[in-house]
Order: C-alpha cells, then structure tokens, then sequence
C-alpha cells in the first residue's frame, strides 16, 4: 500500500513536464495540496481574487498595487545584484597587486573563490521563483481563514488543478487566456446574460464558471474521465458564484475526434437526448481557451465548431483565446509560434470558406477591457470573435 502523505510531501516536477505561467507566480501561500488524482498525480487548490469593481478607482488602486508590487520585486532584485556586482568589483581592485601571490609554481592561476556571504544567498534567492506547495491536511481546512475574511463570499474562484504535467495533461491546469477570456466575459456580462452557452476544451472550468455568473445555462466540455471529474468539483465549490445570478454549468464530455455526442446512458458525464436537442434550439454562444497547441486537435477543433454551428438553430458567435508561444525550432533555425500560425491559417481558412448555409466572419478583439483577475496580461495573448451568420437570414448581427 502507498503512503500518500509520503507521496505528498515529496512531489517533484520533471524536466518533461509543462507548468502554467498563472501557477508559476501565483503567491506560495495560494498553492494547497489536497489530494491525489486517479493517475496518482497531486491536485492543488488554489484561490483566485475577483475584482468585481474595476471601474472604482478601489479596484485600480489594488490592479496598481499589485502591478507595483511586482516592479518592486524586479527593482530589488536588480539592485541587489548590482550591490553585490560592486562589492566584488572592490575586491578584485584590492587584489590586483597581489596577483603574483595567486600563481603556482608553473605559473597557472589558482583561483580562490570568494566566501559566500548573506547577501549571495539573499539574491539567490530572490532570483529564483521557487515553488513551495503547502500540504492541506486533515483538519486544516482554515488554512485560507484569515484571507478570506478579507474578502467577501463573491470574490474568490476556488479551482482545484494539476502542475507540471505531461503535454496530454495541460488541460488539468489553469491558463492566461482562459483568464483573458474571463475577463472579456466579465467586461460584457451584460452581452452574455441569460445566453446558452458551449465551451470546447473547458479543462479545469473556470471560464465556464465566470461564465455561468452570468449566463443562463453553460456546456463545459473535454474529454477524459479524469479532468471531467476534476471540473465537475470545480463546478461544485464555486456554485455559490453562480447562484447569485441563477446560472448553471453542466459537465459533459465531447471528443472533437468523433462525430457524435457520447449519449451512452452507462457512460459518465453523457447526453441525454434532451440536452442535446437544448443545445442546438438556444446556444448563441460557442468559447475555447488556450486549446490551440497541436496541429492536429486545433483541425479537430475546427471541424468540429463547423459541425455544431451547422446543427444550431441559430446564429451564434465564436469567442477564442489562444498564447502566442514561442519557441526556437531547427527546422526554421530560428524563433517561431507555429502552434499560432497553424490556427490562425486555419482560421483564415473557416473566414474564405465558400458554405452555402453559413458565413463566418473573424473579428480580432482588443485587449483594452478591463482587468478583474490578478494575471500578466501579455502582448502575446490573443482573442478574437467568430460571426457565424445564417445566409438566410436577412438580418445582420451587431457586436
């Protein structure tokens, strides 16, 4: 039998796996171990702060602070290295004429290294972010107590997620776009409310969480018994969230490689004939985040939005958003984002697409809205909106 508080305490992250930049910097006391998962992998909890007023200048205070906080840090760090750049600087000066001193009898240079000092080992420390999981045991369920007094019972997303996982496993964590697509959602929540919504490649579910805030009813959907199994407790601990504007959020699987809902009733997280017939009398809506990484499920994914717009009873629109990644490959000796260029040609692709029943038109959307989730919003992340306009309908839809 294993030991899994052994387990546990001593989780390591391997060189082959893949960590999120949002569990990268999240603060360590926000990472809280809380079990294992069926394929034996840790599970963490951790807490994300909604800023639900942004347009106070409250709000814009905190998004400074925090902005500010992090300069801080990089300041600090800067300057300690430039303290500790000088001082050895000093050193060697003093040294210089006892040069000779240092040389053996062959002449070669016997080089003594420096006595580490508290400062070496303060910047080595402030250089690297290190992350340091806190292990959630029994009857420490008030970890988080003394933060959450500081917040009110809608402020916080609790997303129970993975770290460092193999590529097939990404979804098990929490990404910037789906962050970016949250706050998109927050900032037209007036434009979602009351919608039927589908989202593709849900992962840990938070977009559909921040979504079912507003909407009326949202399909979160993936693949996999596991990361289902995973939203679905997502989907449980932020009900609350959702109640507060009588939203509901249903987990359901749906693998872009087949052709068919699974409505298998022995199956878990299946369709039922009357879900299905819902989703295509009243979704208007369609959403996927940071799901374009493989060639191969981006293509899926695109088959697989034509097939479902085609069954919908009506117009809907396409939100996606995607992280530009860069990486150096050999095949172009140099740095390239292929993951992007291959979704954006296939994008392009859906736009020029000469269909008798549908037209779809791609809108780019600025990143300028508002900000209500603490994250890095970089220049490399993207979204834009997918128009899908029956060609017998006569009306045009407006943004």
């Amino acid at each position: 039998m294993v030991d899994v508080t052994q387990k546990m305490d001593n989780a390591t992250f391997k060189s082959d796996t893949v960590l999120s930049d949002v569990h990268l910097h999240c603060p360590n006391k926000r990472h809280l171990m809380v079990r294992l998962n069926a394929v034996g992998q840790p599970v963490f909890l951790s807490y994300f702060k909604l800023l639900w007023n942004t347009e106070d200048s409250a709000s814009e205070k905190h998004v400074r602070e925090a902005t500010t906080e992090r300069e801080h840090q990089y300041r600090s760090r800067d300057e300690l290295c430039d303290k500790d750049r000088n001082n050895l600087k000093k050193e060697r000066e003093l040294n210089s004429e006892g040069v000779e001193a240092l040389l053996d009898d062959d002449g070669d240079l016997e080089v003594v290294r420096r006595p580490r000092s508290a400062s070496d080992l303060e910047a080595e420390d402030l250089l690297r972010d290190r992350v340091y999981p806190v292990i959630l045991m029994k009857g420490k369920e008030d970890a988080f107590e003394d933060e959450e007094q500081e917040c009110t019972y809608s402020d916080v997303v609790k997303i129970e997620h993975t770290m460092a996982t193999p590529l097939e496993d990404v979804g098990k964590q929490v990404w910037r776009a789906a962050f970016l697509l949250a706050d998109y959602i927050l900032f037209k929540r007036d434009m979602f409310r009351c919608c039927s919504v589908l989202e593709l490649g849900g992962g840990t579910g938070i977009t559909s969480i921040i979504m079912g805030t507003v909407a009326k009813r949202v399909y979160c959907t993936d693949v996999g018994e596991d990361i289902l199994a995973m939203c679905e407790r997502n989907v449980a601990l932020n009900k609350h969230l959702m109640e507060l504007g009588r939203g509901e959020v249903k987990v359901k699987e749906l693998d872009w490689l087949k052709d068919e809902f699974c409505t298998d009733p022995e199956a878990p997280y299946s369709w039922s004939e009357e879900e299905i017939a819902d989703l295509h009398e009243h979704c208007t809506v369609i959403m996927a985040a940071d799901v374009f990484y493989d060639d191969d499920l981006t293509d899926a994914l695109f088959r697989m939005l034509y097939r479902v717009t085609h069954n919908l009873r009506n117009s809907c629109t396409v939100y996606l958003a995607l992280e530009k990644r860069l990486n150096f490959t050999l095949r172009h000796m140099d740095v390239t984002c292929e993951a992007y260029s291959h979704f954006r040609n296939t994008l392009n692709d859906l736009e020029n697409l000469q269909d008798r029943k549908i037209k779809y038109t791609v809108e780019p959307i600025k990143l300028d809205f508002c900000q209500f989730l603490i994250y890095e919003r970089i220049e490399q992340l993207f979204t834009a909106a997918v128009w899908t306009e029956r060609k017998r309908d006569a009306f045009c839809l407006s943004f």
